[in-house]
């Protein structure tokens, strides 16, 4: 630790006699001799604007930036219309602070309780927070909002294994027991599922899964509520244009990570995890949640309402620790979700998943990719791998093209988007079968 504060001009002199003190020095004397700085910062000597910019320009030549991607695994290429970052961008919504005062923050409340809408009505649920970090958080907080005073909570071992990692840590900390168990060729079986069943009260499963694999959710859900077992539907948002939403699946809440909605991959981050749920459910709800009502002239009003965050409420009553929201991410897919509309949004999906099932078709052409599972999937499918699949896609890397995912078993987990042109994938299948010979 170092502390340096400056001892010059009449604001410093004032401040100083008010806290009693002759020199900075005497601010610091609490502080151990051995970690007071003494002798200055030693920084090197300023550079000028343009100079720095070239320096940054140099470094960011050292990034490796594919033009063709055919990874996924949670996070997706999308496109994203540019009218997105341009609203997005505008200094009302980049530089405002969370809404604490809701009289004076109208616009960014509403701005929220549009993306709540969105969310509602892309997940079939009735009501939706303010989002919380990430699709995993999501996850987990949705989880913990079926498993009270529950001692066991379900999940296939087909989900998303970095989902499963952190839901390890928040379970333990929680005191609930987590079992992962077995899925049958790529998806849950509810004969496995059942067989599980004894003592849990919560059940978390993905729709498309890790795999790719497009899960029977209604029988999922129906094999759950058998055993009084609440369950947390995490889905794609681009799939739900298609698939059948958590709501009218039987799911009891949704949640997932909102990447797709008009945020890019971004070198890893940052996240949105969206939430959703079902009426009675709603007041245990994570985050923050916008309501809309009338103030005392009759004008629409919104307001912060149902808040459950330990910053607000006693610790102990609290439903949850999160302390933070992703608001502009949430803004961002608020923005996109509204420029691509339904029919936008169902038309990416088609786009995904025509693409995948032409990739599909191109590489299990050559010998020894053949698809590890014969269930429906979206934009994302698994195949063998007659090679080393590390080594394999390293060597695509060179020719500029990043492959699938090399996951455990020597297969490889591919995805396909609507960014995917046919010529592309068509010279990755033809450079797959000339590495792979």
């Amino acid at each position: 630790m170092a502390c340096w504060v400056p001892n010059t001009g009449p604001d410093a002199a004032r401040m100083l006699r008010a806290a009693g003190e002759e020199n900075t020095e005497g601010l610091f004397r609490e502080l151990p001799e051995e970690i007071r700085l003494r002798g200055g910062l030693k920084l090197a000597e300023g550079r000028t604007e343009a100079e720095v910019l070239s320096e940054i320009n140099r470094l960011s030549q050292k990034n490796t930036r594919f033009a063709s991607v055919f990874r996924g695994a949670g996070a997706y290429r999308h496109f994203i219309p540019p009218v997105v970052e341009s609203v997005a961008a505008r200094p009302e919504f980049l530089t405002a602070y969370t809404p604490y005062q809701a009289e004076i923050s109208q616009g960014l409340l509403q701005a929220i309780f549009e993306y709540q809408t969105m969310i509602c009505e892309l997940t079939g649920m009735d009501a939706s927070n303010a989002s919380v970090y990430d699709g995993a958080t999501a996850a987990c907080e949705g989880v913990f909002m079926c498993a009270r005073g529950g001692k066991k909570v379900l999940v296939p071992d087909c989900v998303n294994p970095r989902t499963l990692s952190v839901m390890r840590g928040y379970m333990e900390s929680y005191g609930l027991k987590l079992c992962v168990f077995p899925h049958t060729e790529g998806r849950i079986a509810p004969e496995s599922l059942a067989a599980h069943r004894e003592d849990a009260c919560a059940l978390y499963f993905e729709q498309p899964n890790y795999f790719g694999q497009i899960e029977d959710a209604q029988t999922v859900c129906a094999a759950a509520r058998e055993g009084n077992i609440q369950t947390v539907m995490g889905v794609n948002p681009i799939a739900m244009a298609l698939l059948m939403p958590p709501g009218q699946a039987g799911a009891d809440v949704a949640v997932g990570e909102g990447q797709p909605l008009g945020l890019p991959l971004a070198f890893g981050g940052p996240g949105l995890g969206f939430m959703a749920c079902r009426e009675k459910m709603m007041r245990s709800l994570p985050g923050r949640i916008v309501g809309q009502t009338t103030d005392m002239d009759g004008k629409t009003a919104y307001v912060l309402t149902l808040q459950a965050r330990e910053q607000h409420i006693k610790r102990e009553r609290a439903s949850s620790n999160i302390c933070s929201n992703e608001a502009h991410c949430a803004l961002t897919a608020a923005v996109y979700l509204s420029a691509m509309g339904g029919e936008g949004l169902a038309e990416t999906a088609r786009n995904c998943m025509a693409n995948a099932h032409y990739l599909a078709e191109k590489i299990t052409r050559i010998k020894g990719f053949g698809l590890q599972y014969g269930g429906p999937y979206f934009h994302e499918f698994v195949t063998a791998c007659p090679a080393d699949a590390a080594g394999l896609m390293r060597s695509l890397e060179e020719h500029g093209i990043l492959g699938g995912l090399p996951i455990p078993g020597n297969r490889i987990l591919w995805c396909a988007t609507e960014m995917n042109m046919v010529e592309e994938m068509d010279e990755l299948a033809r450079l797959l079968g000339k590495e792979a010979q």
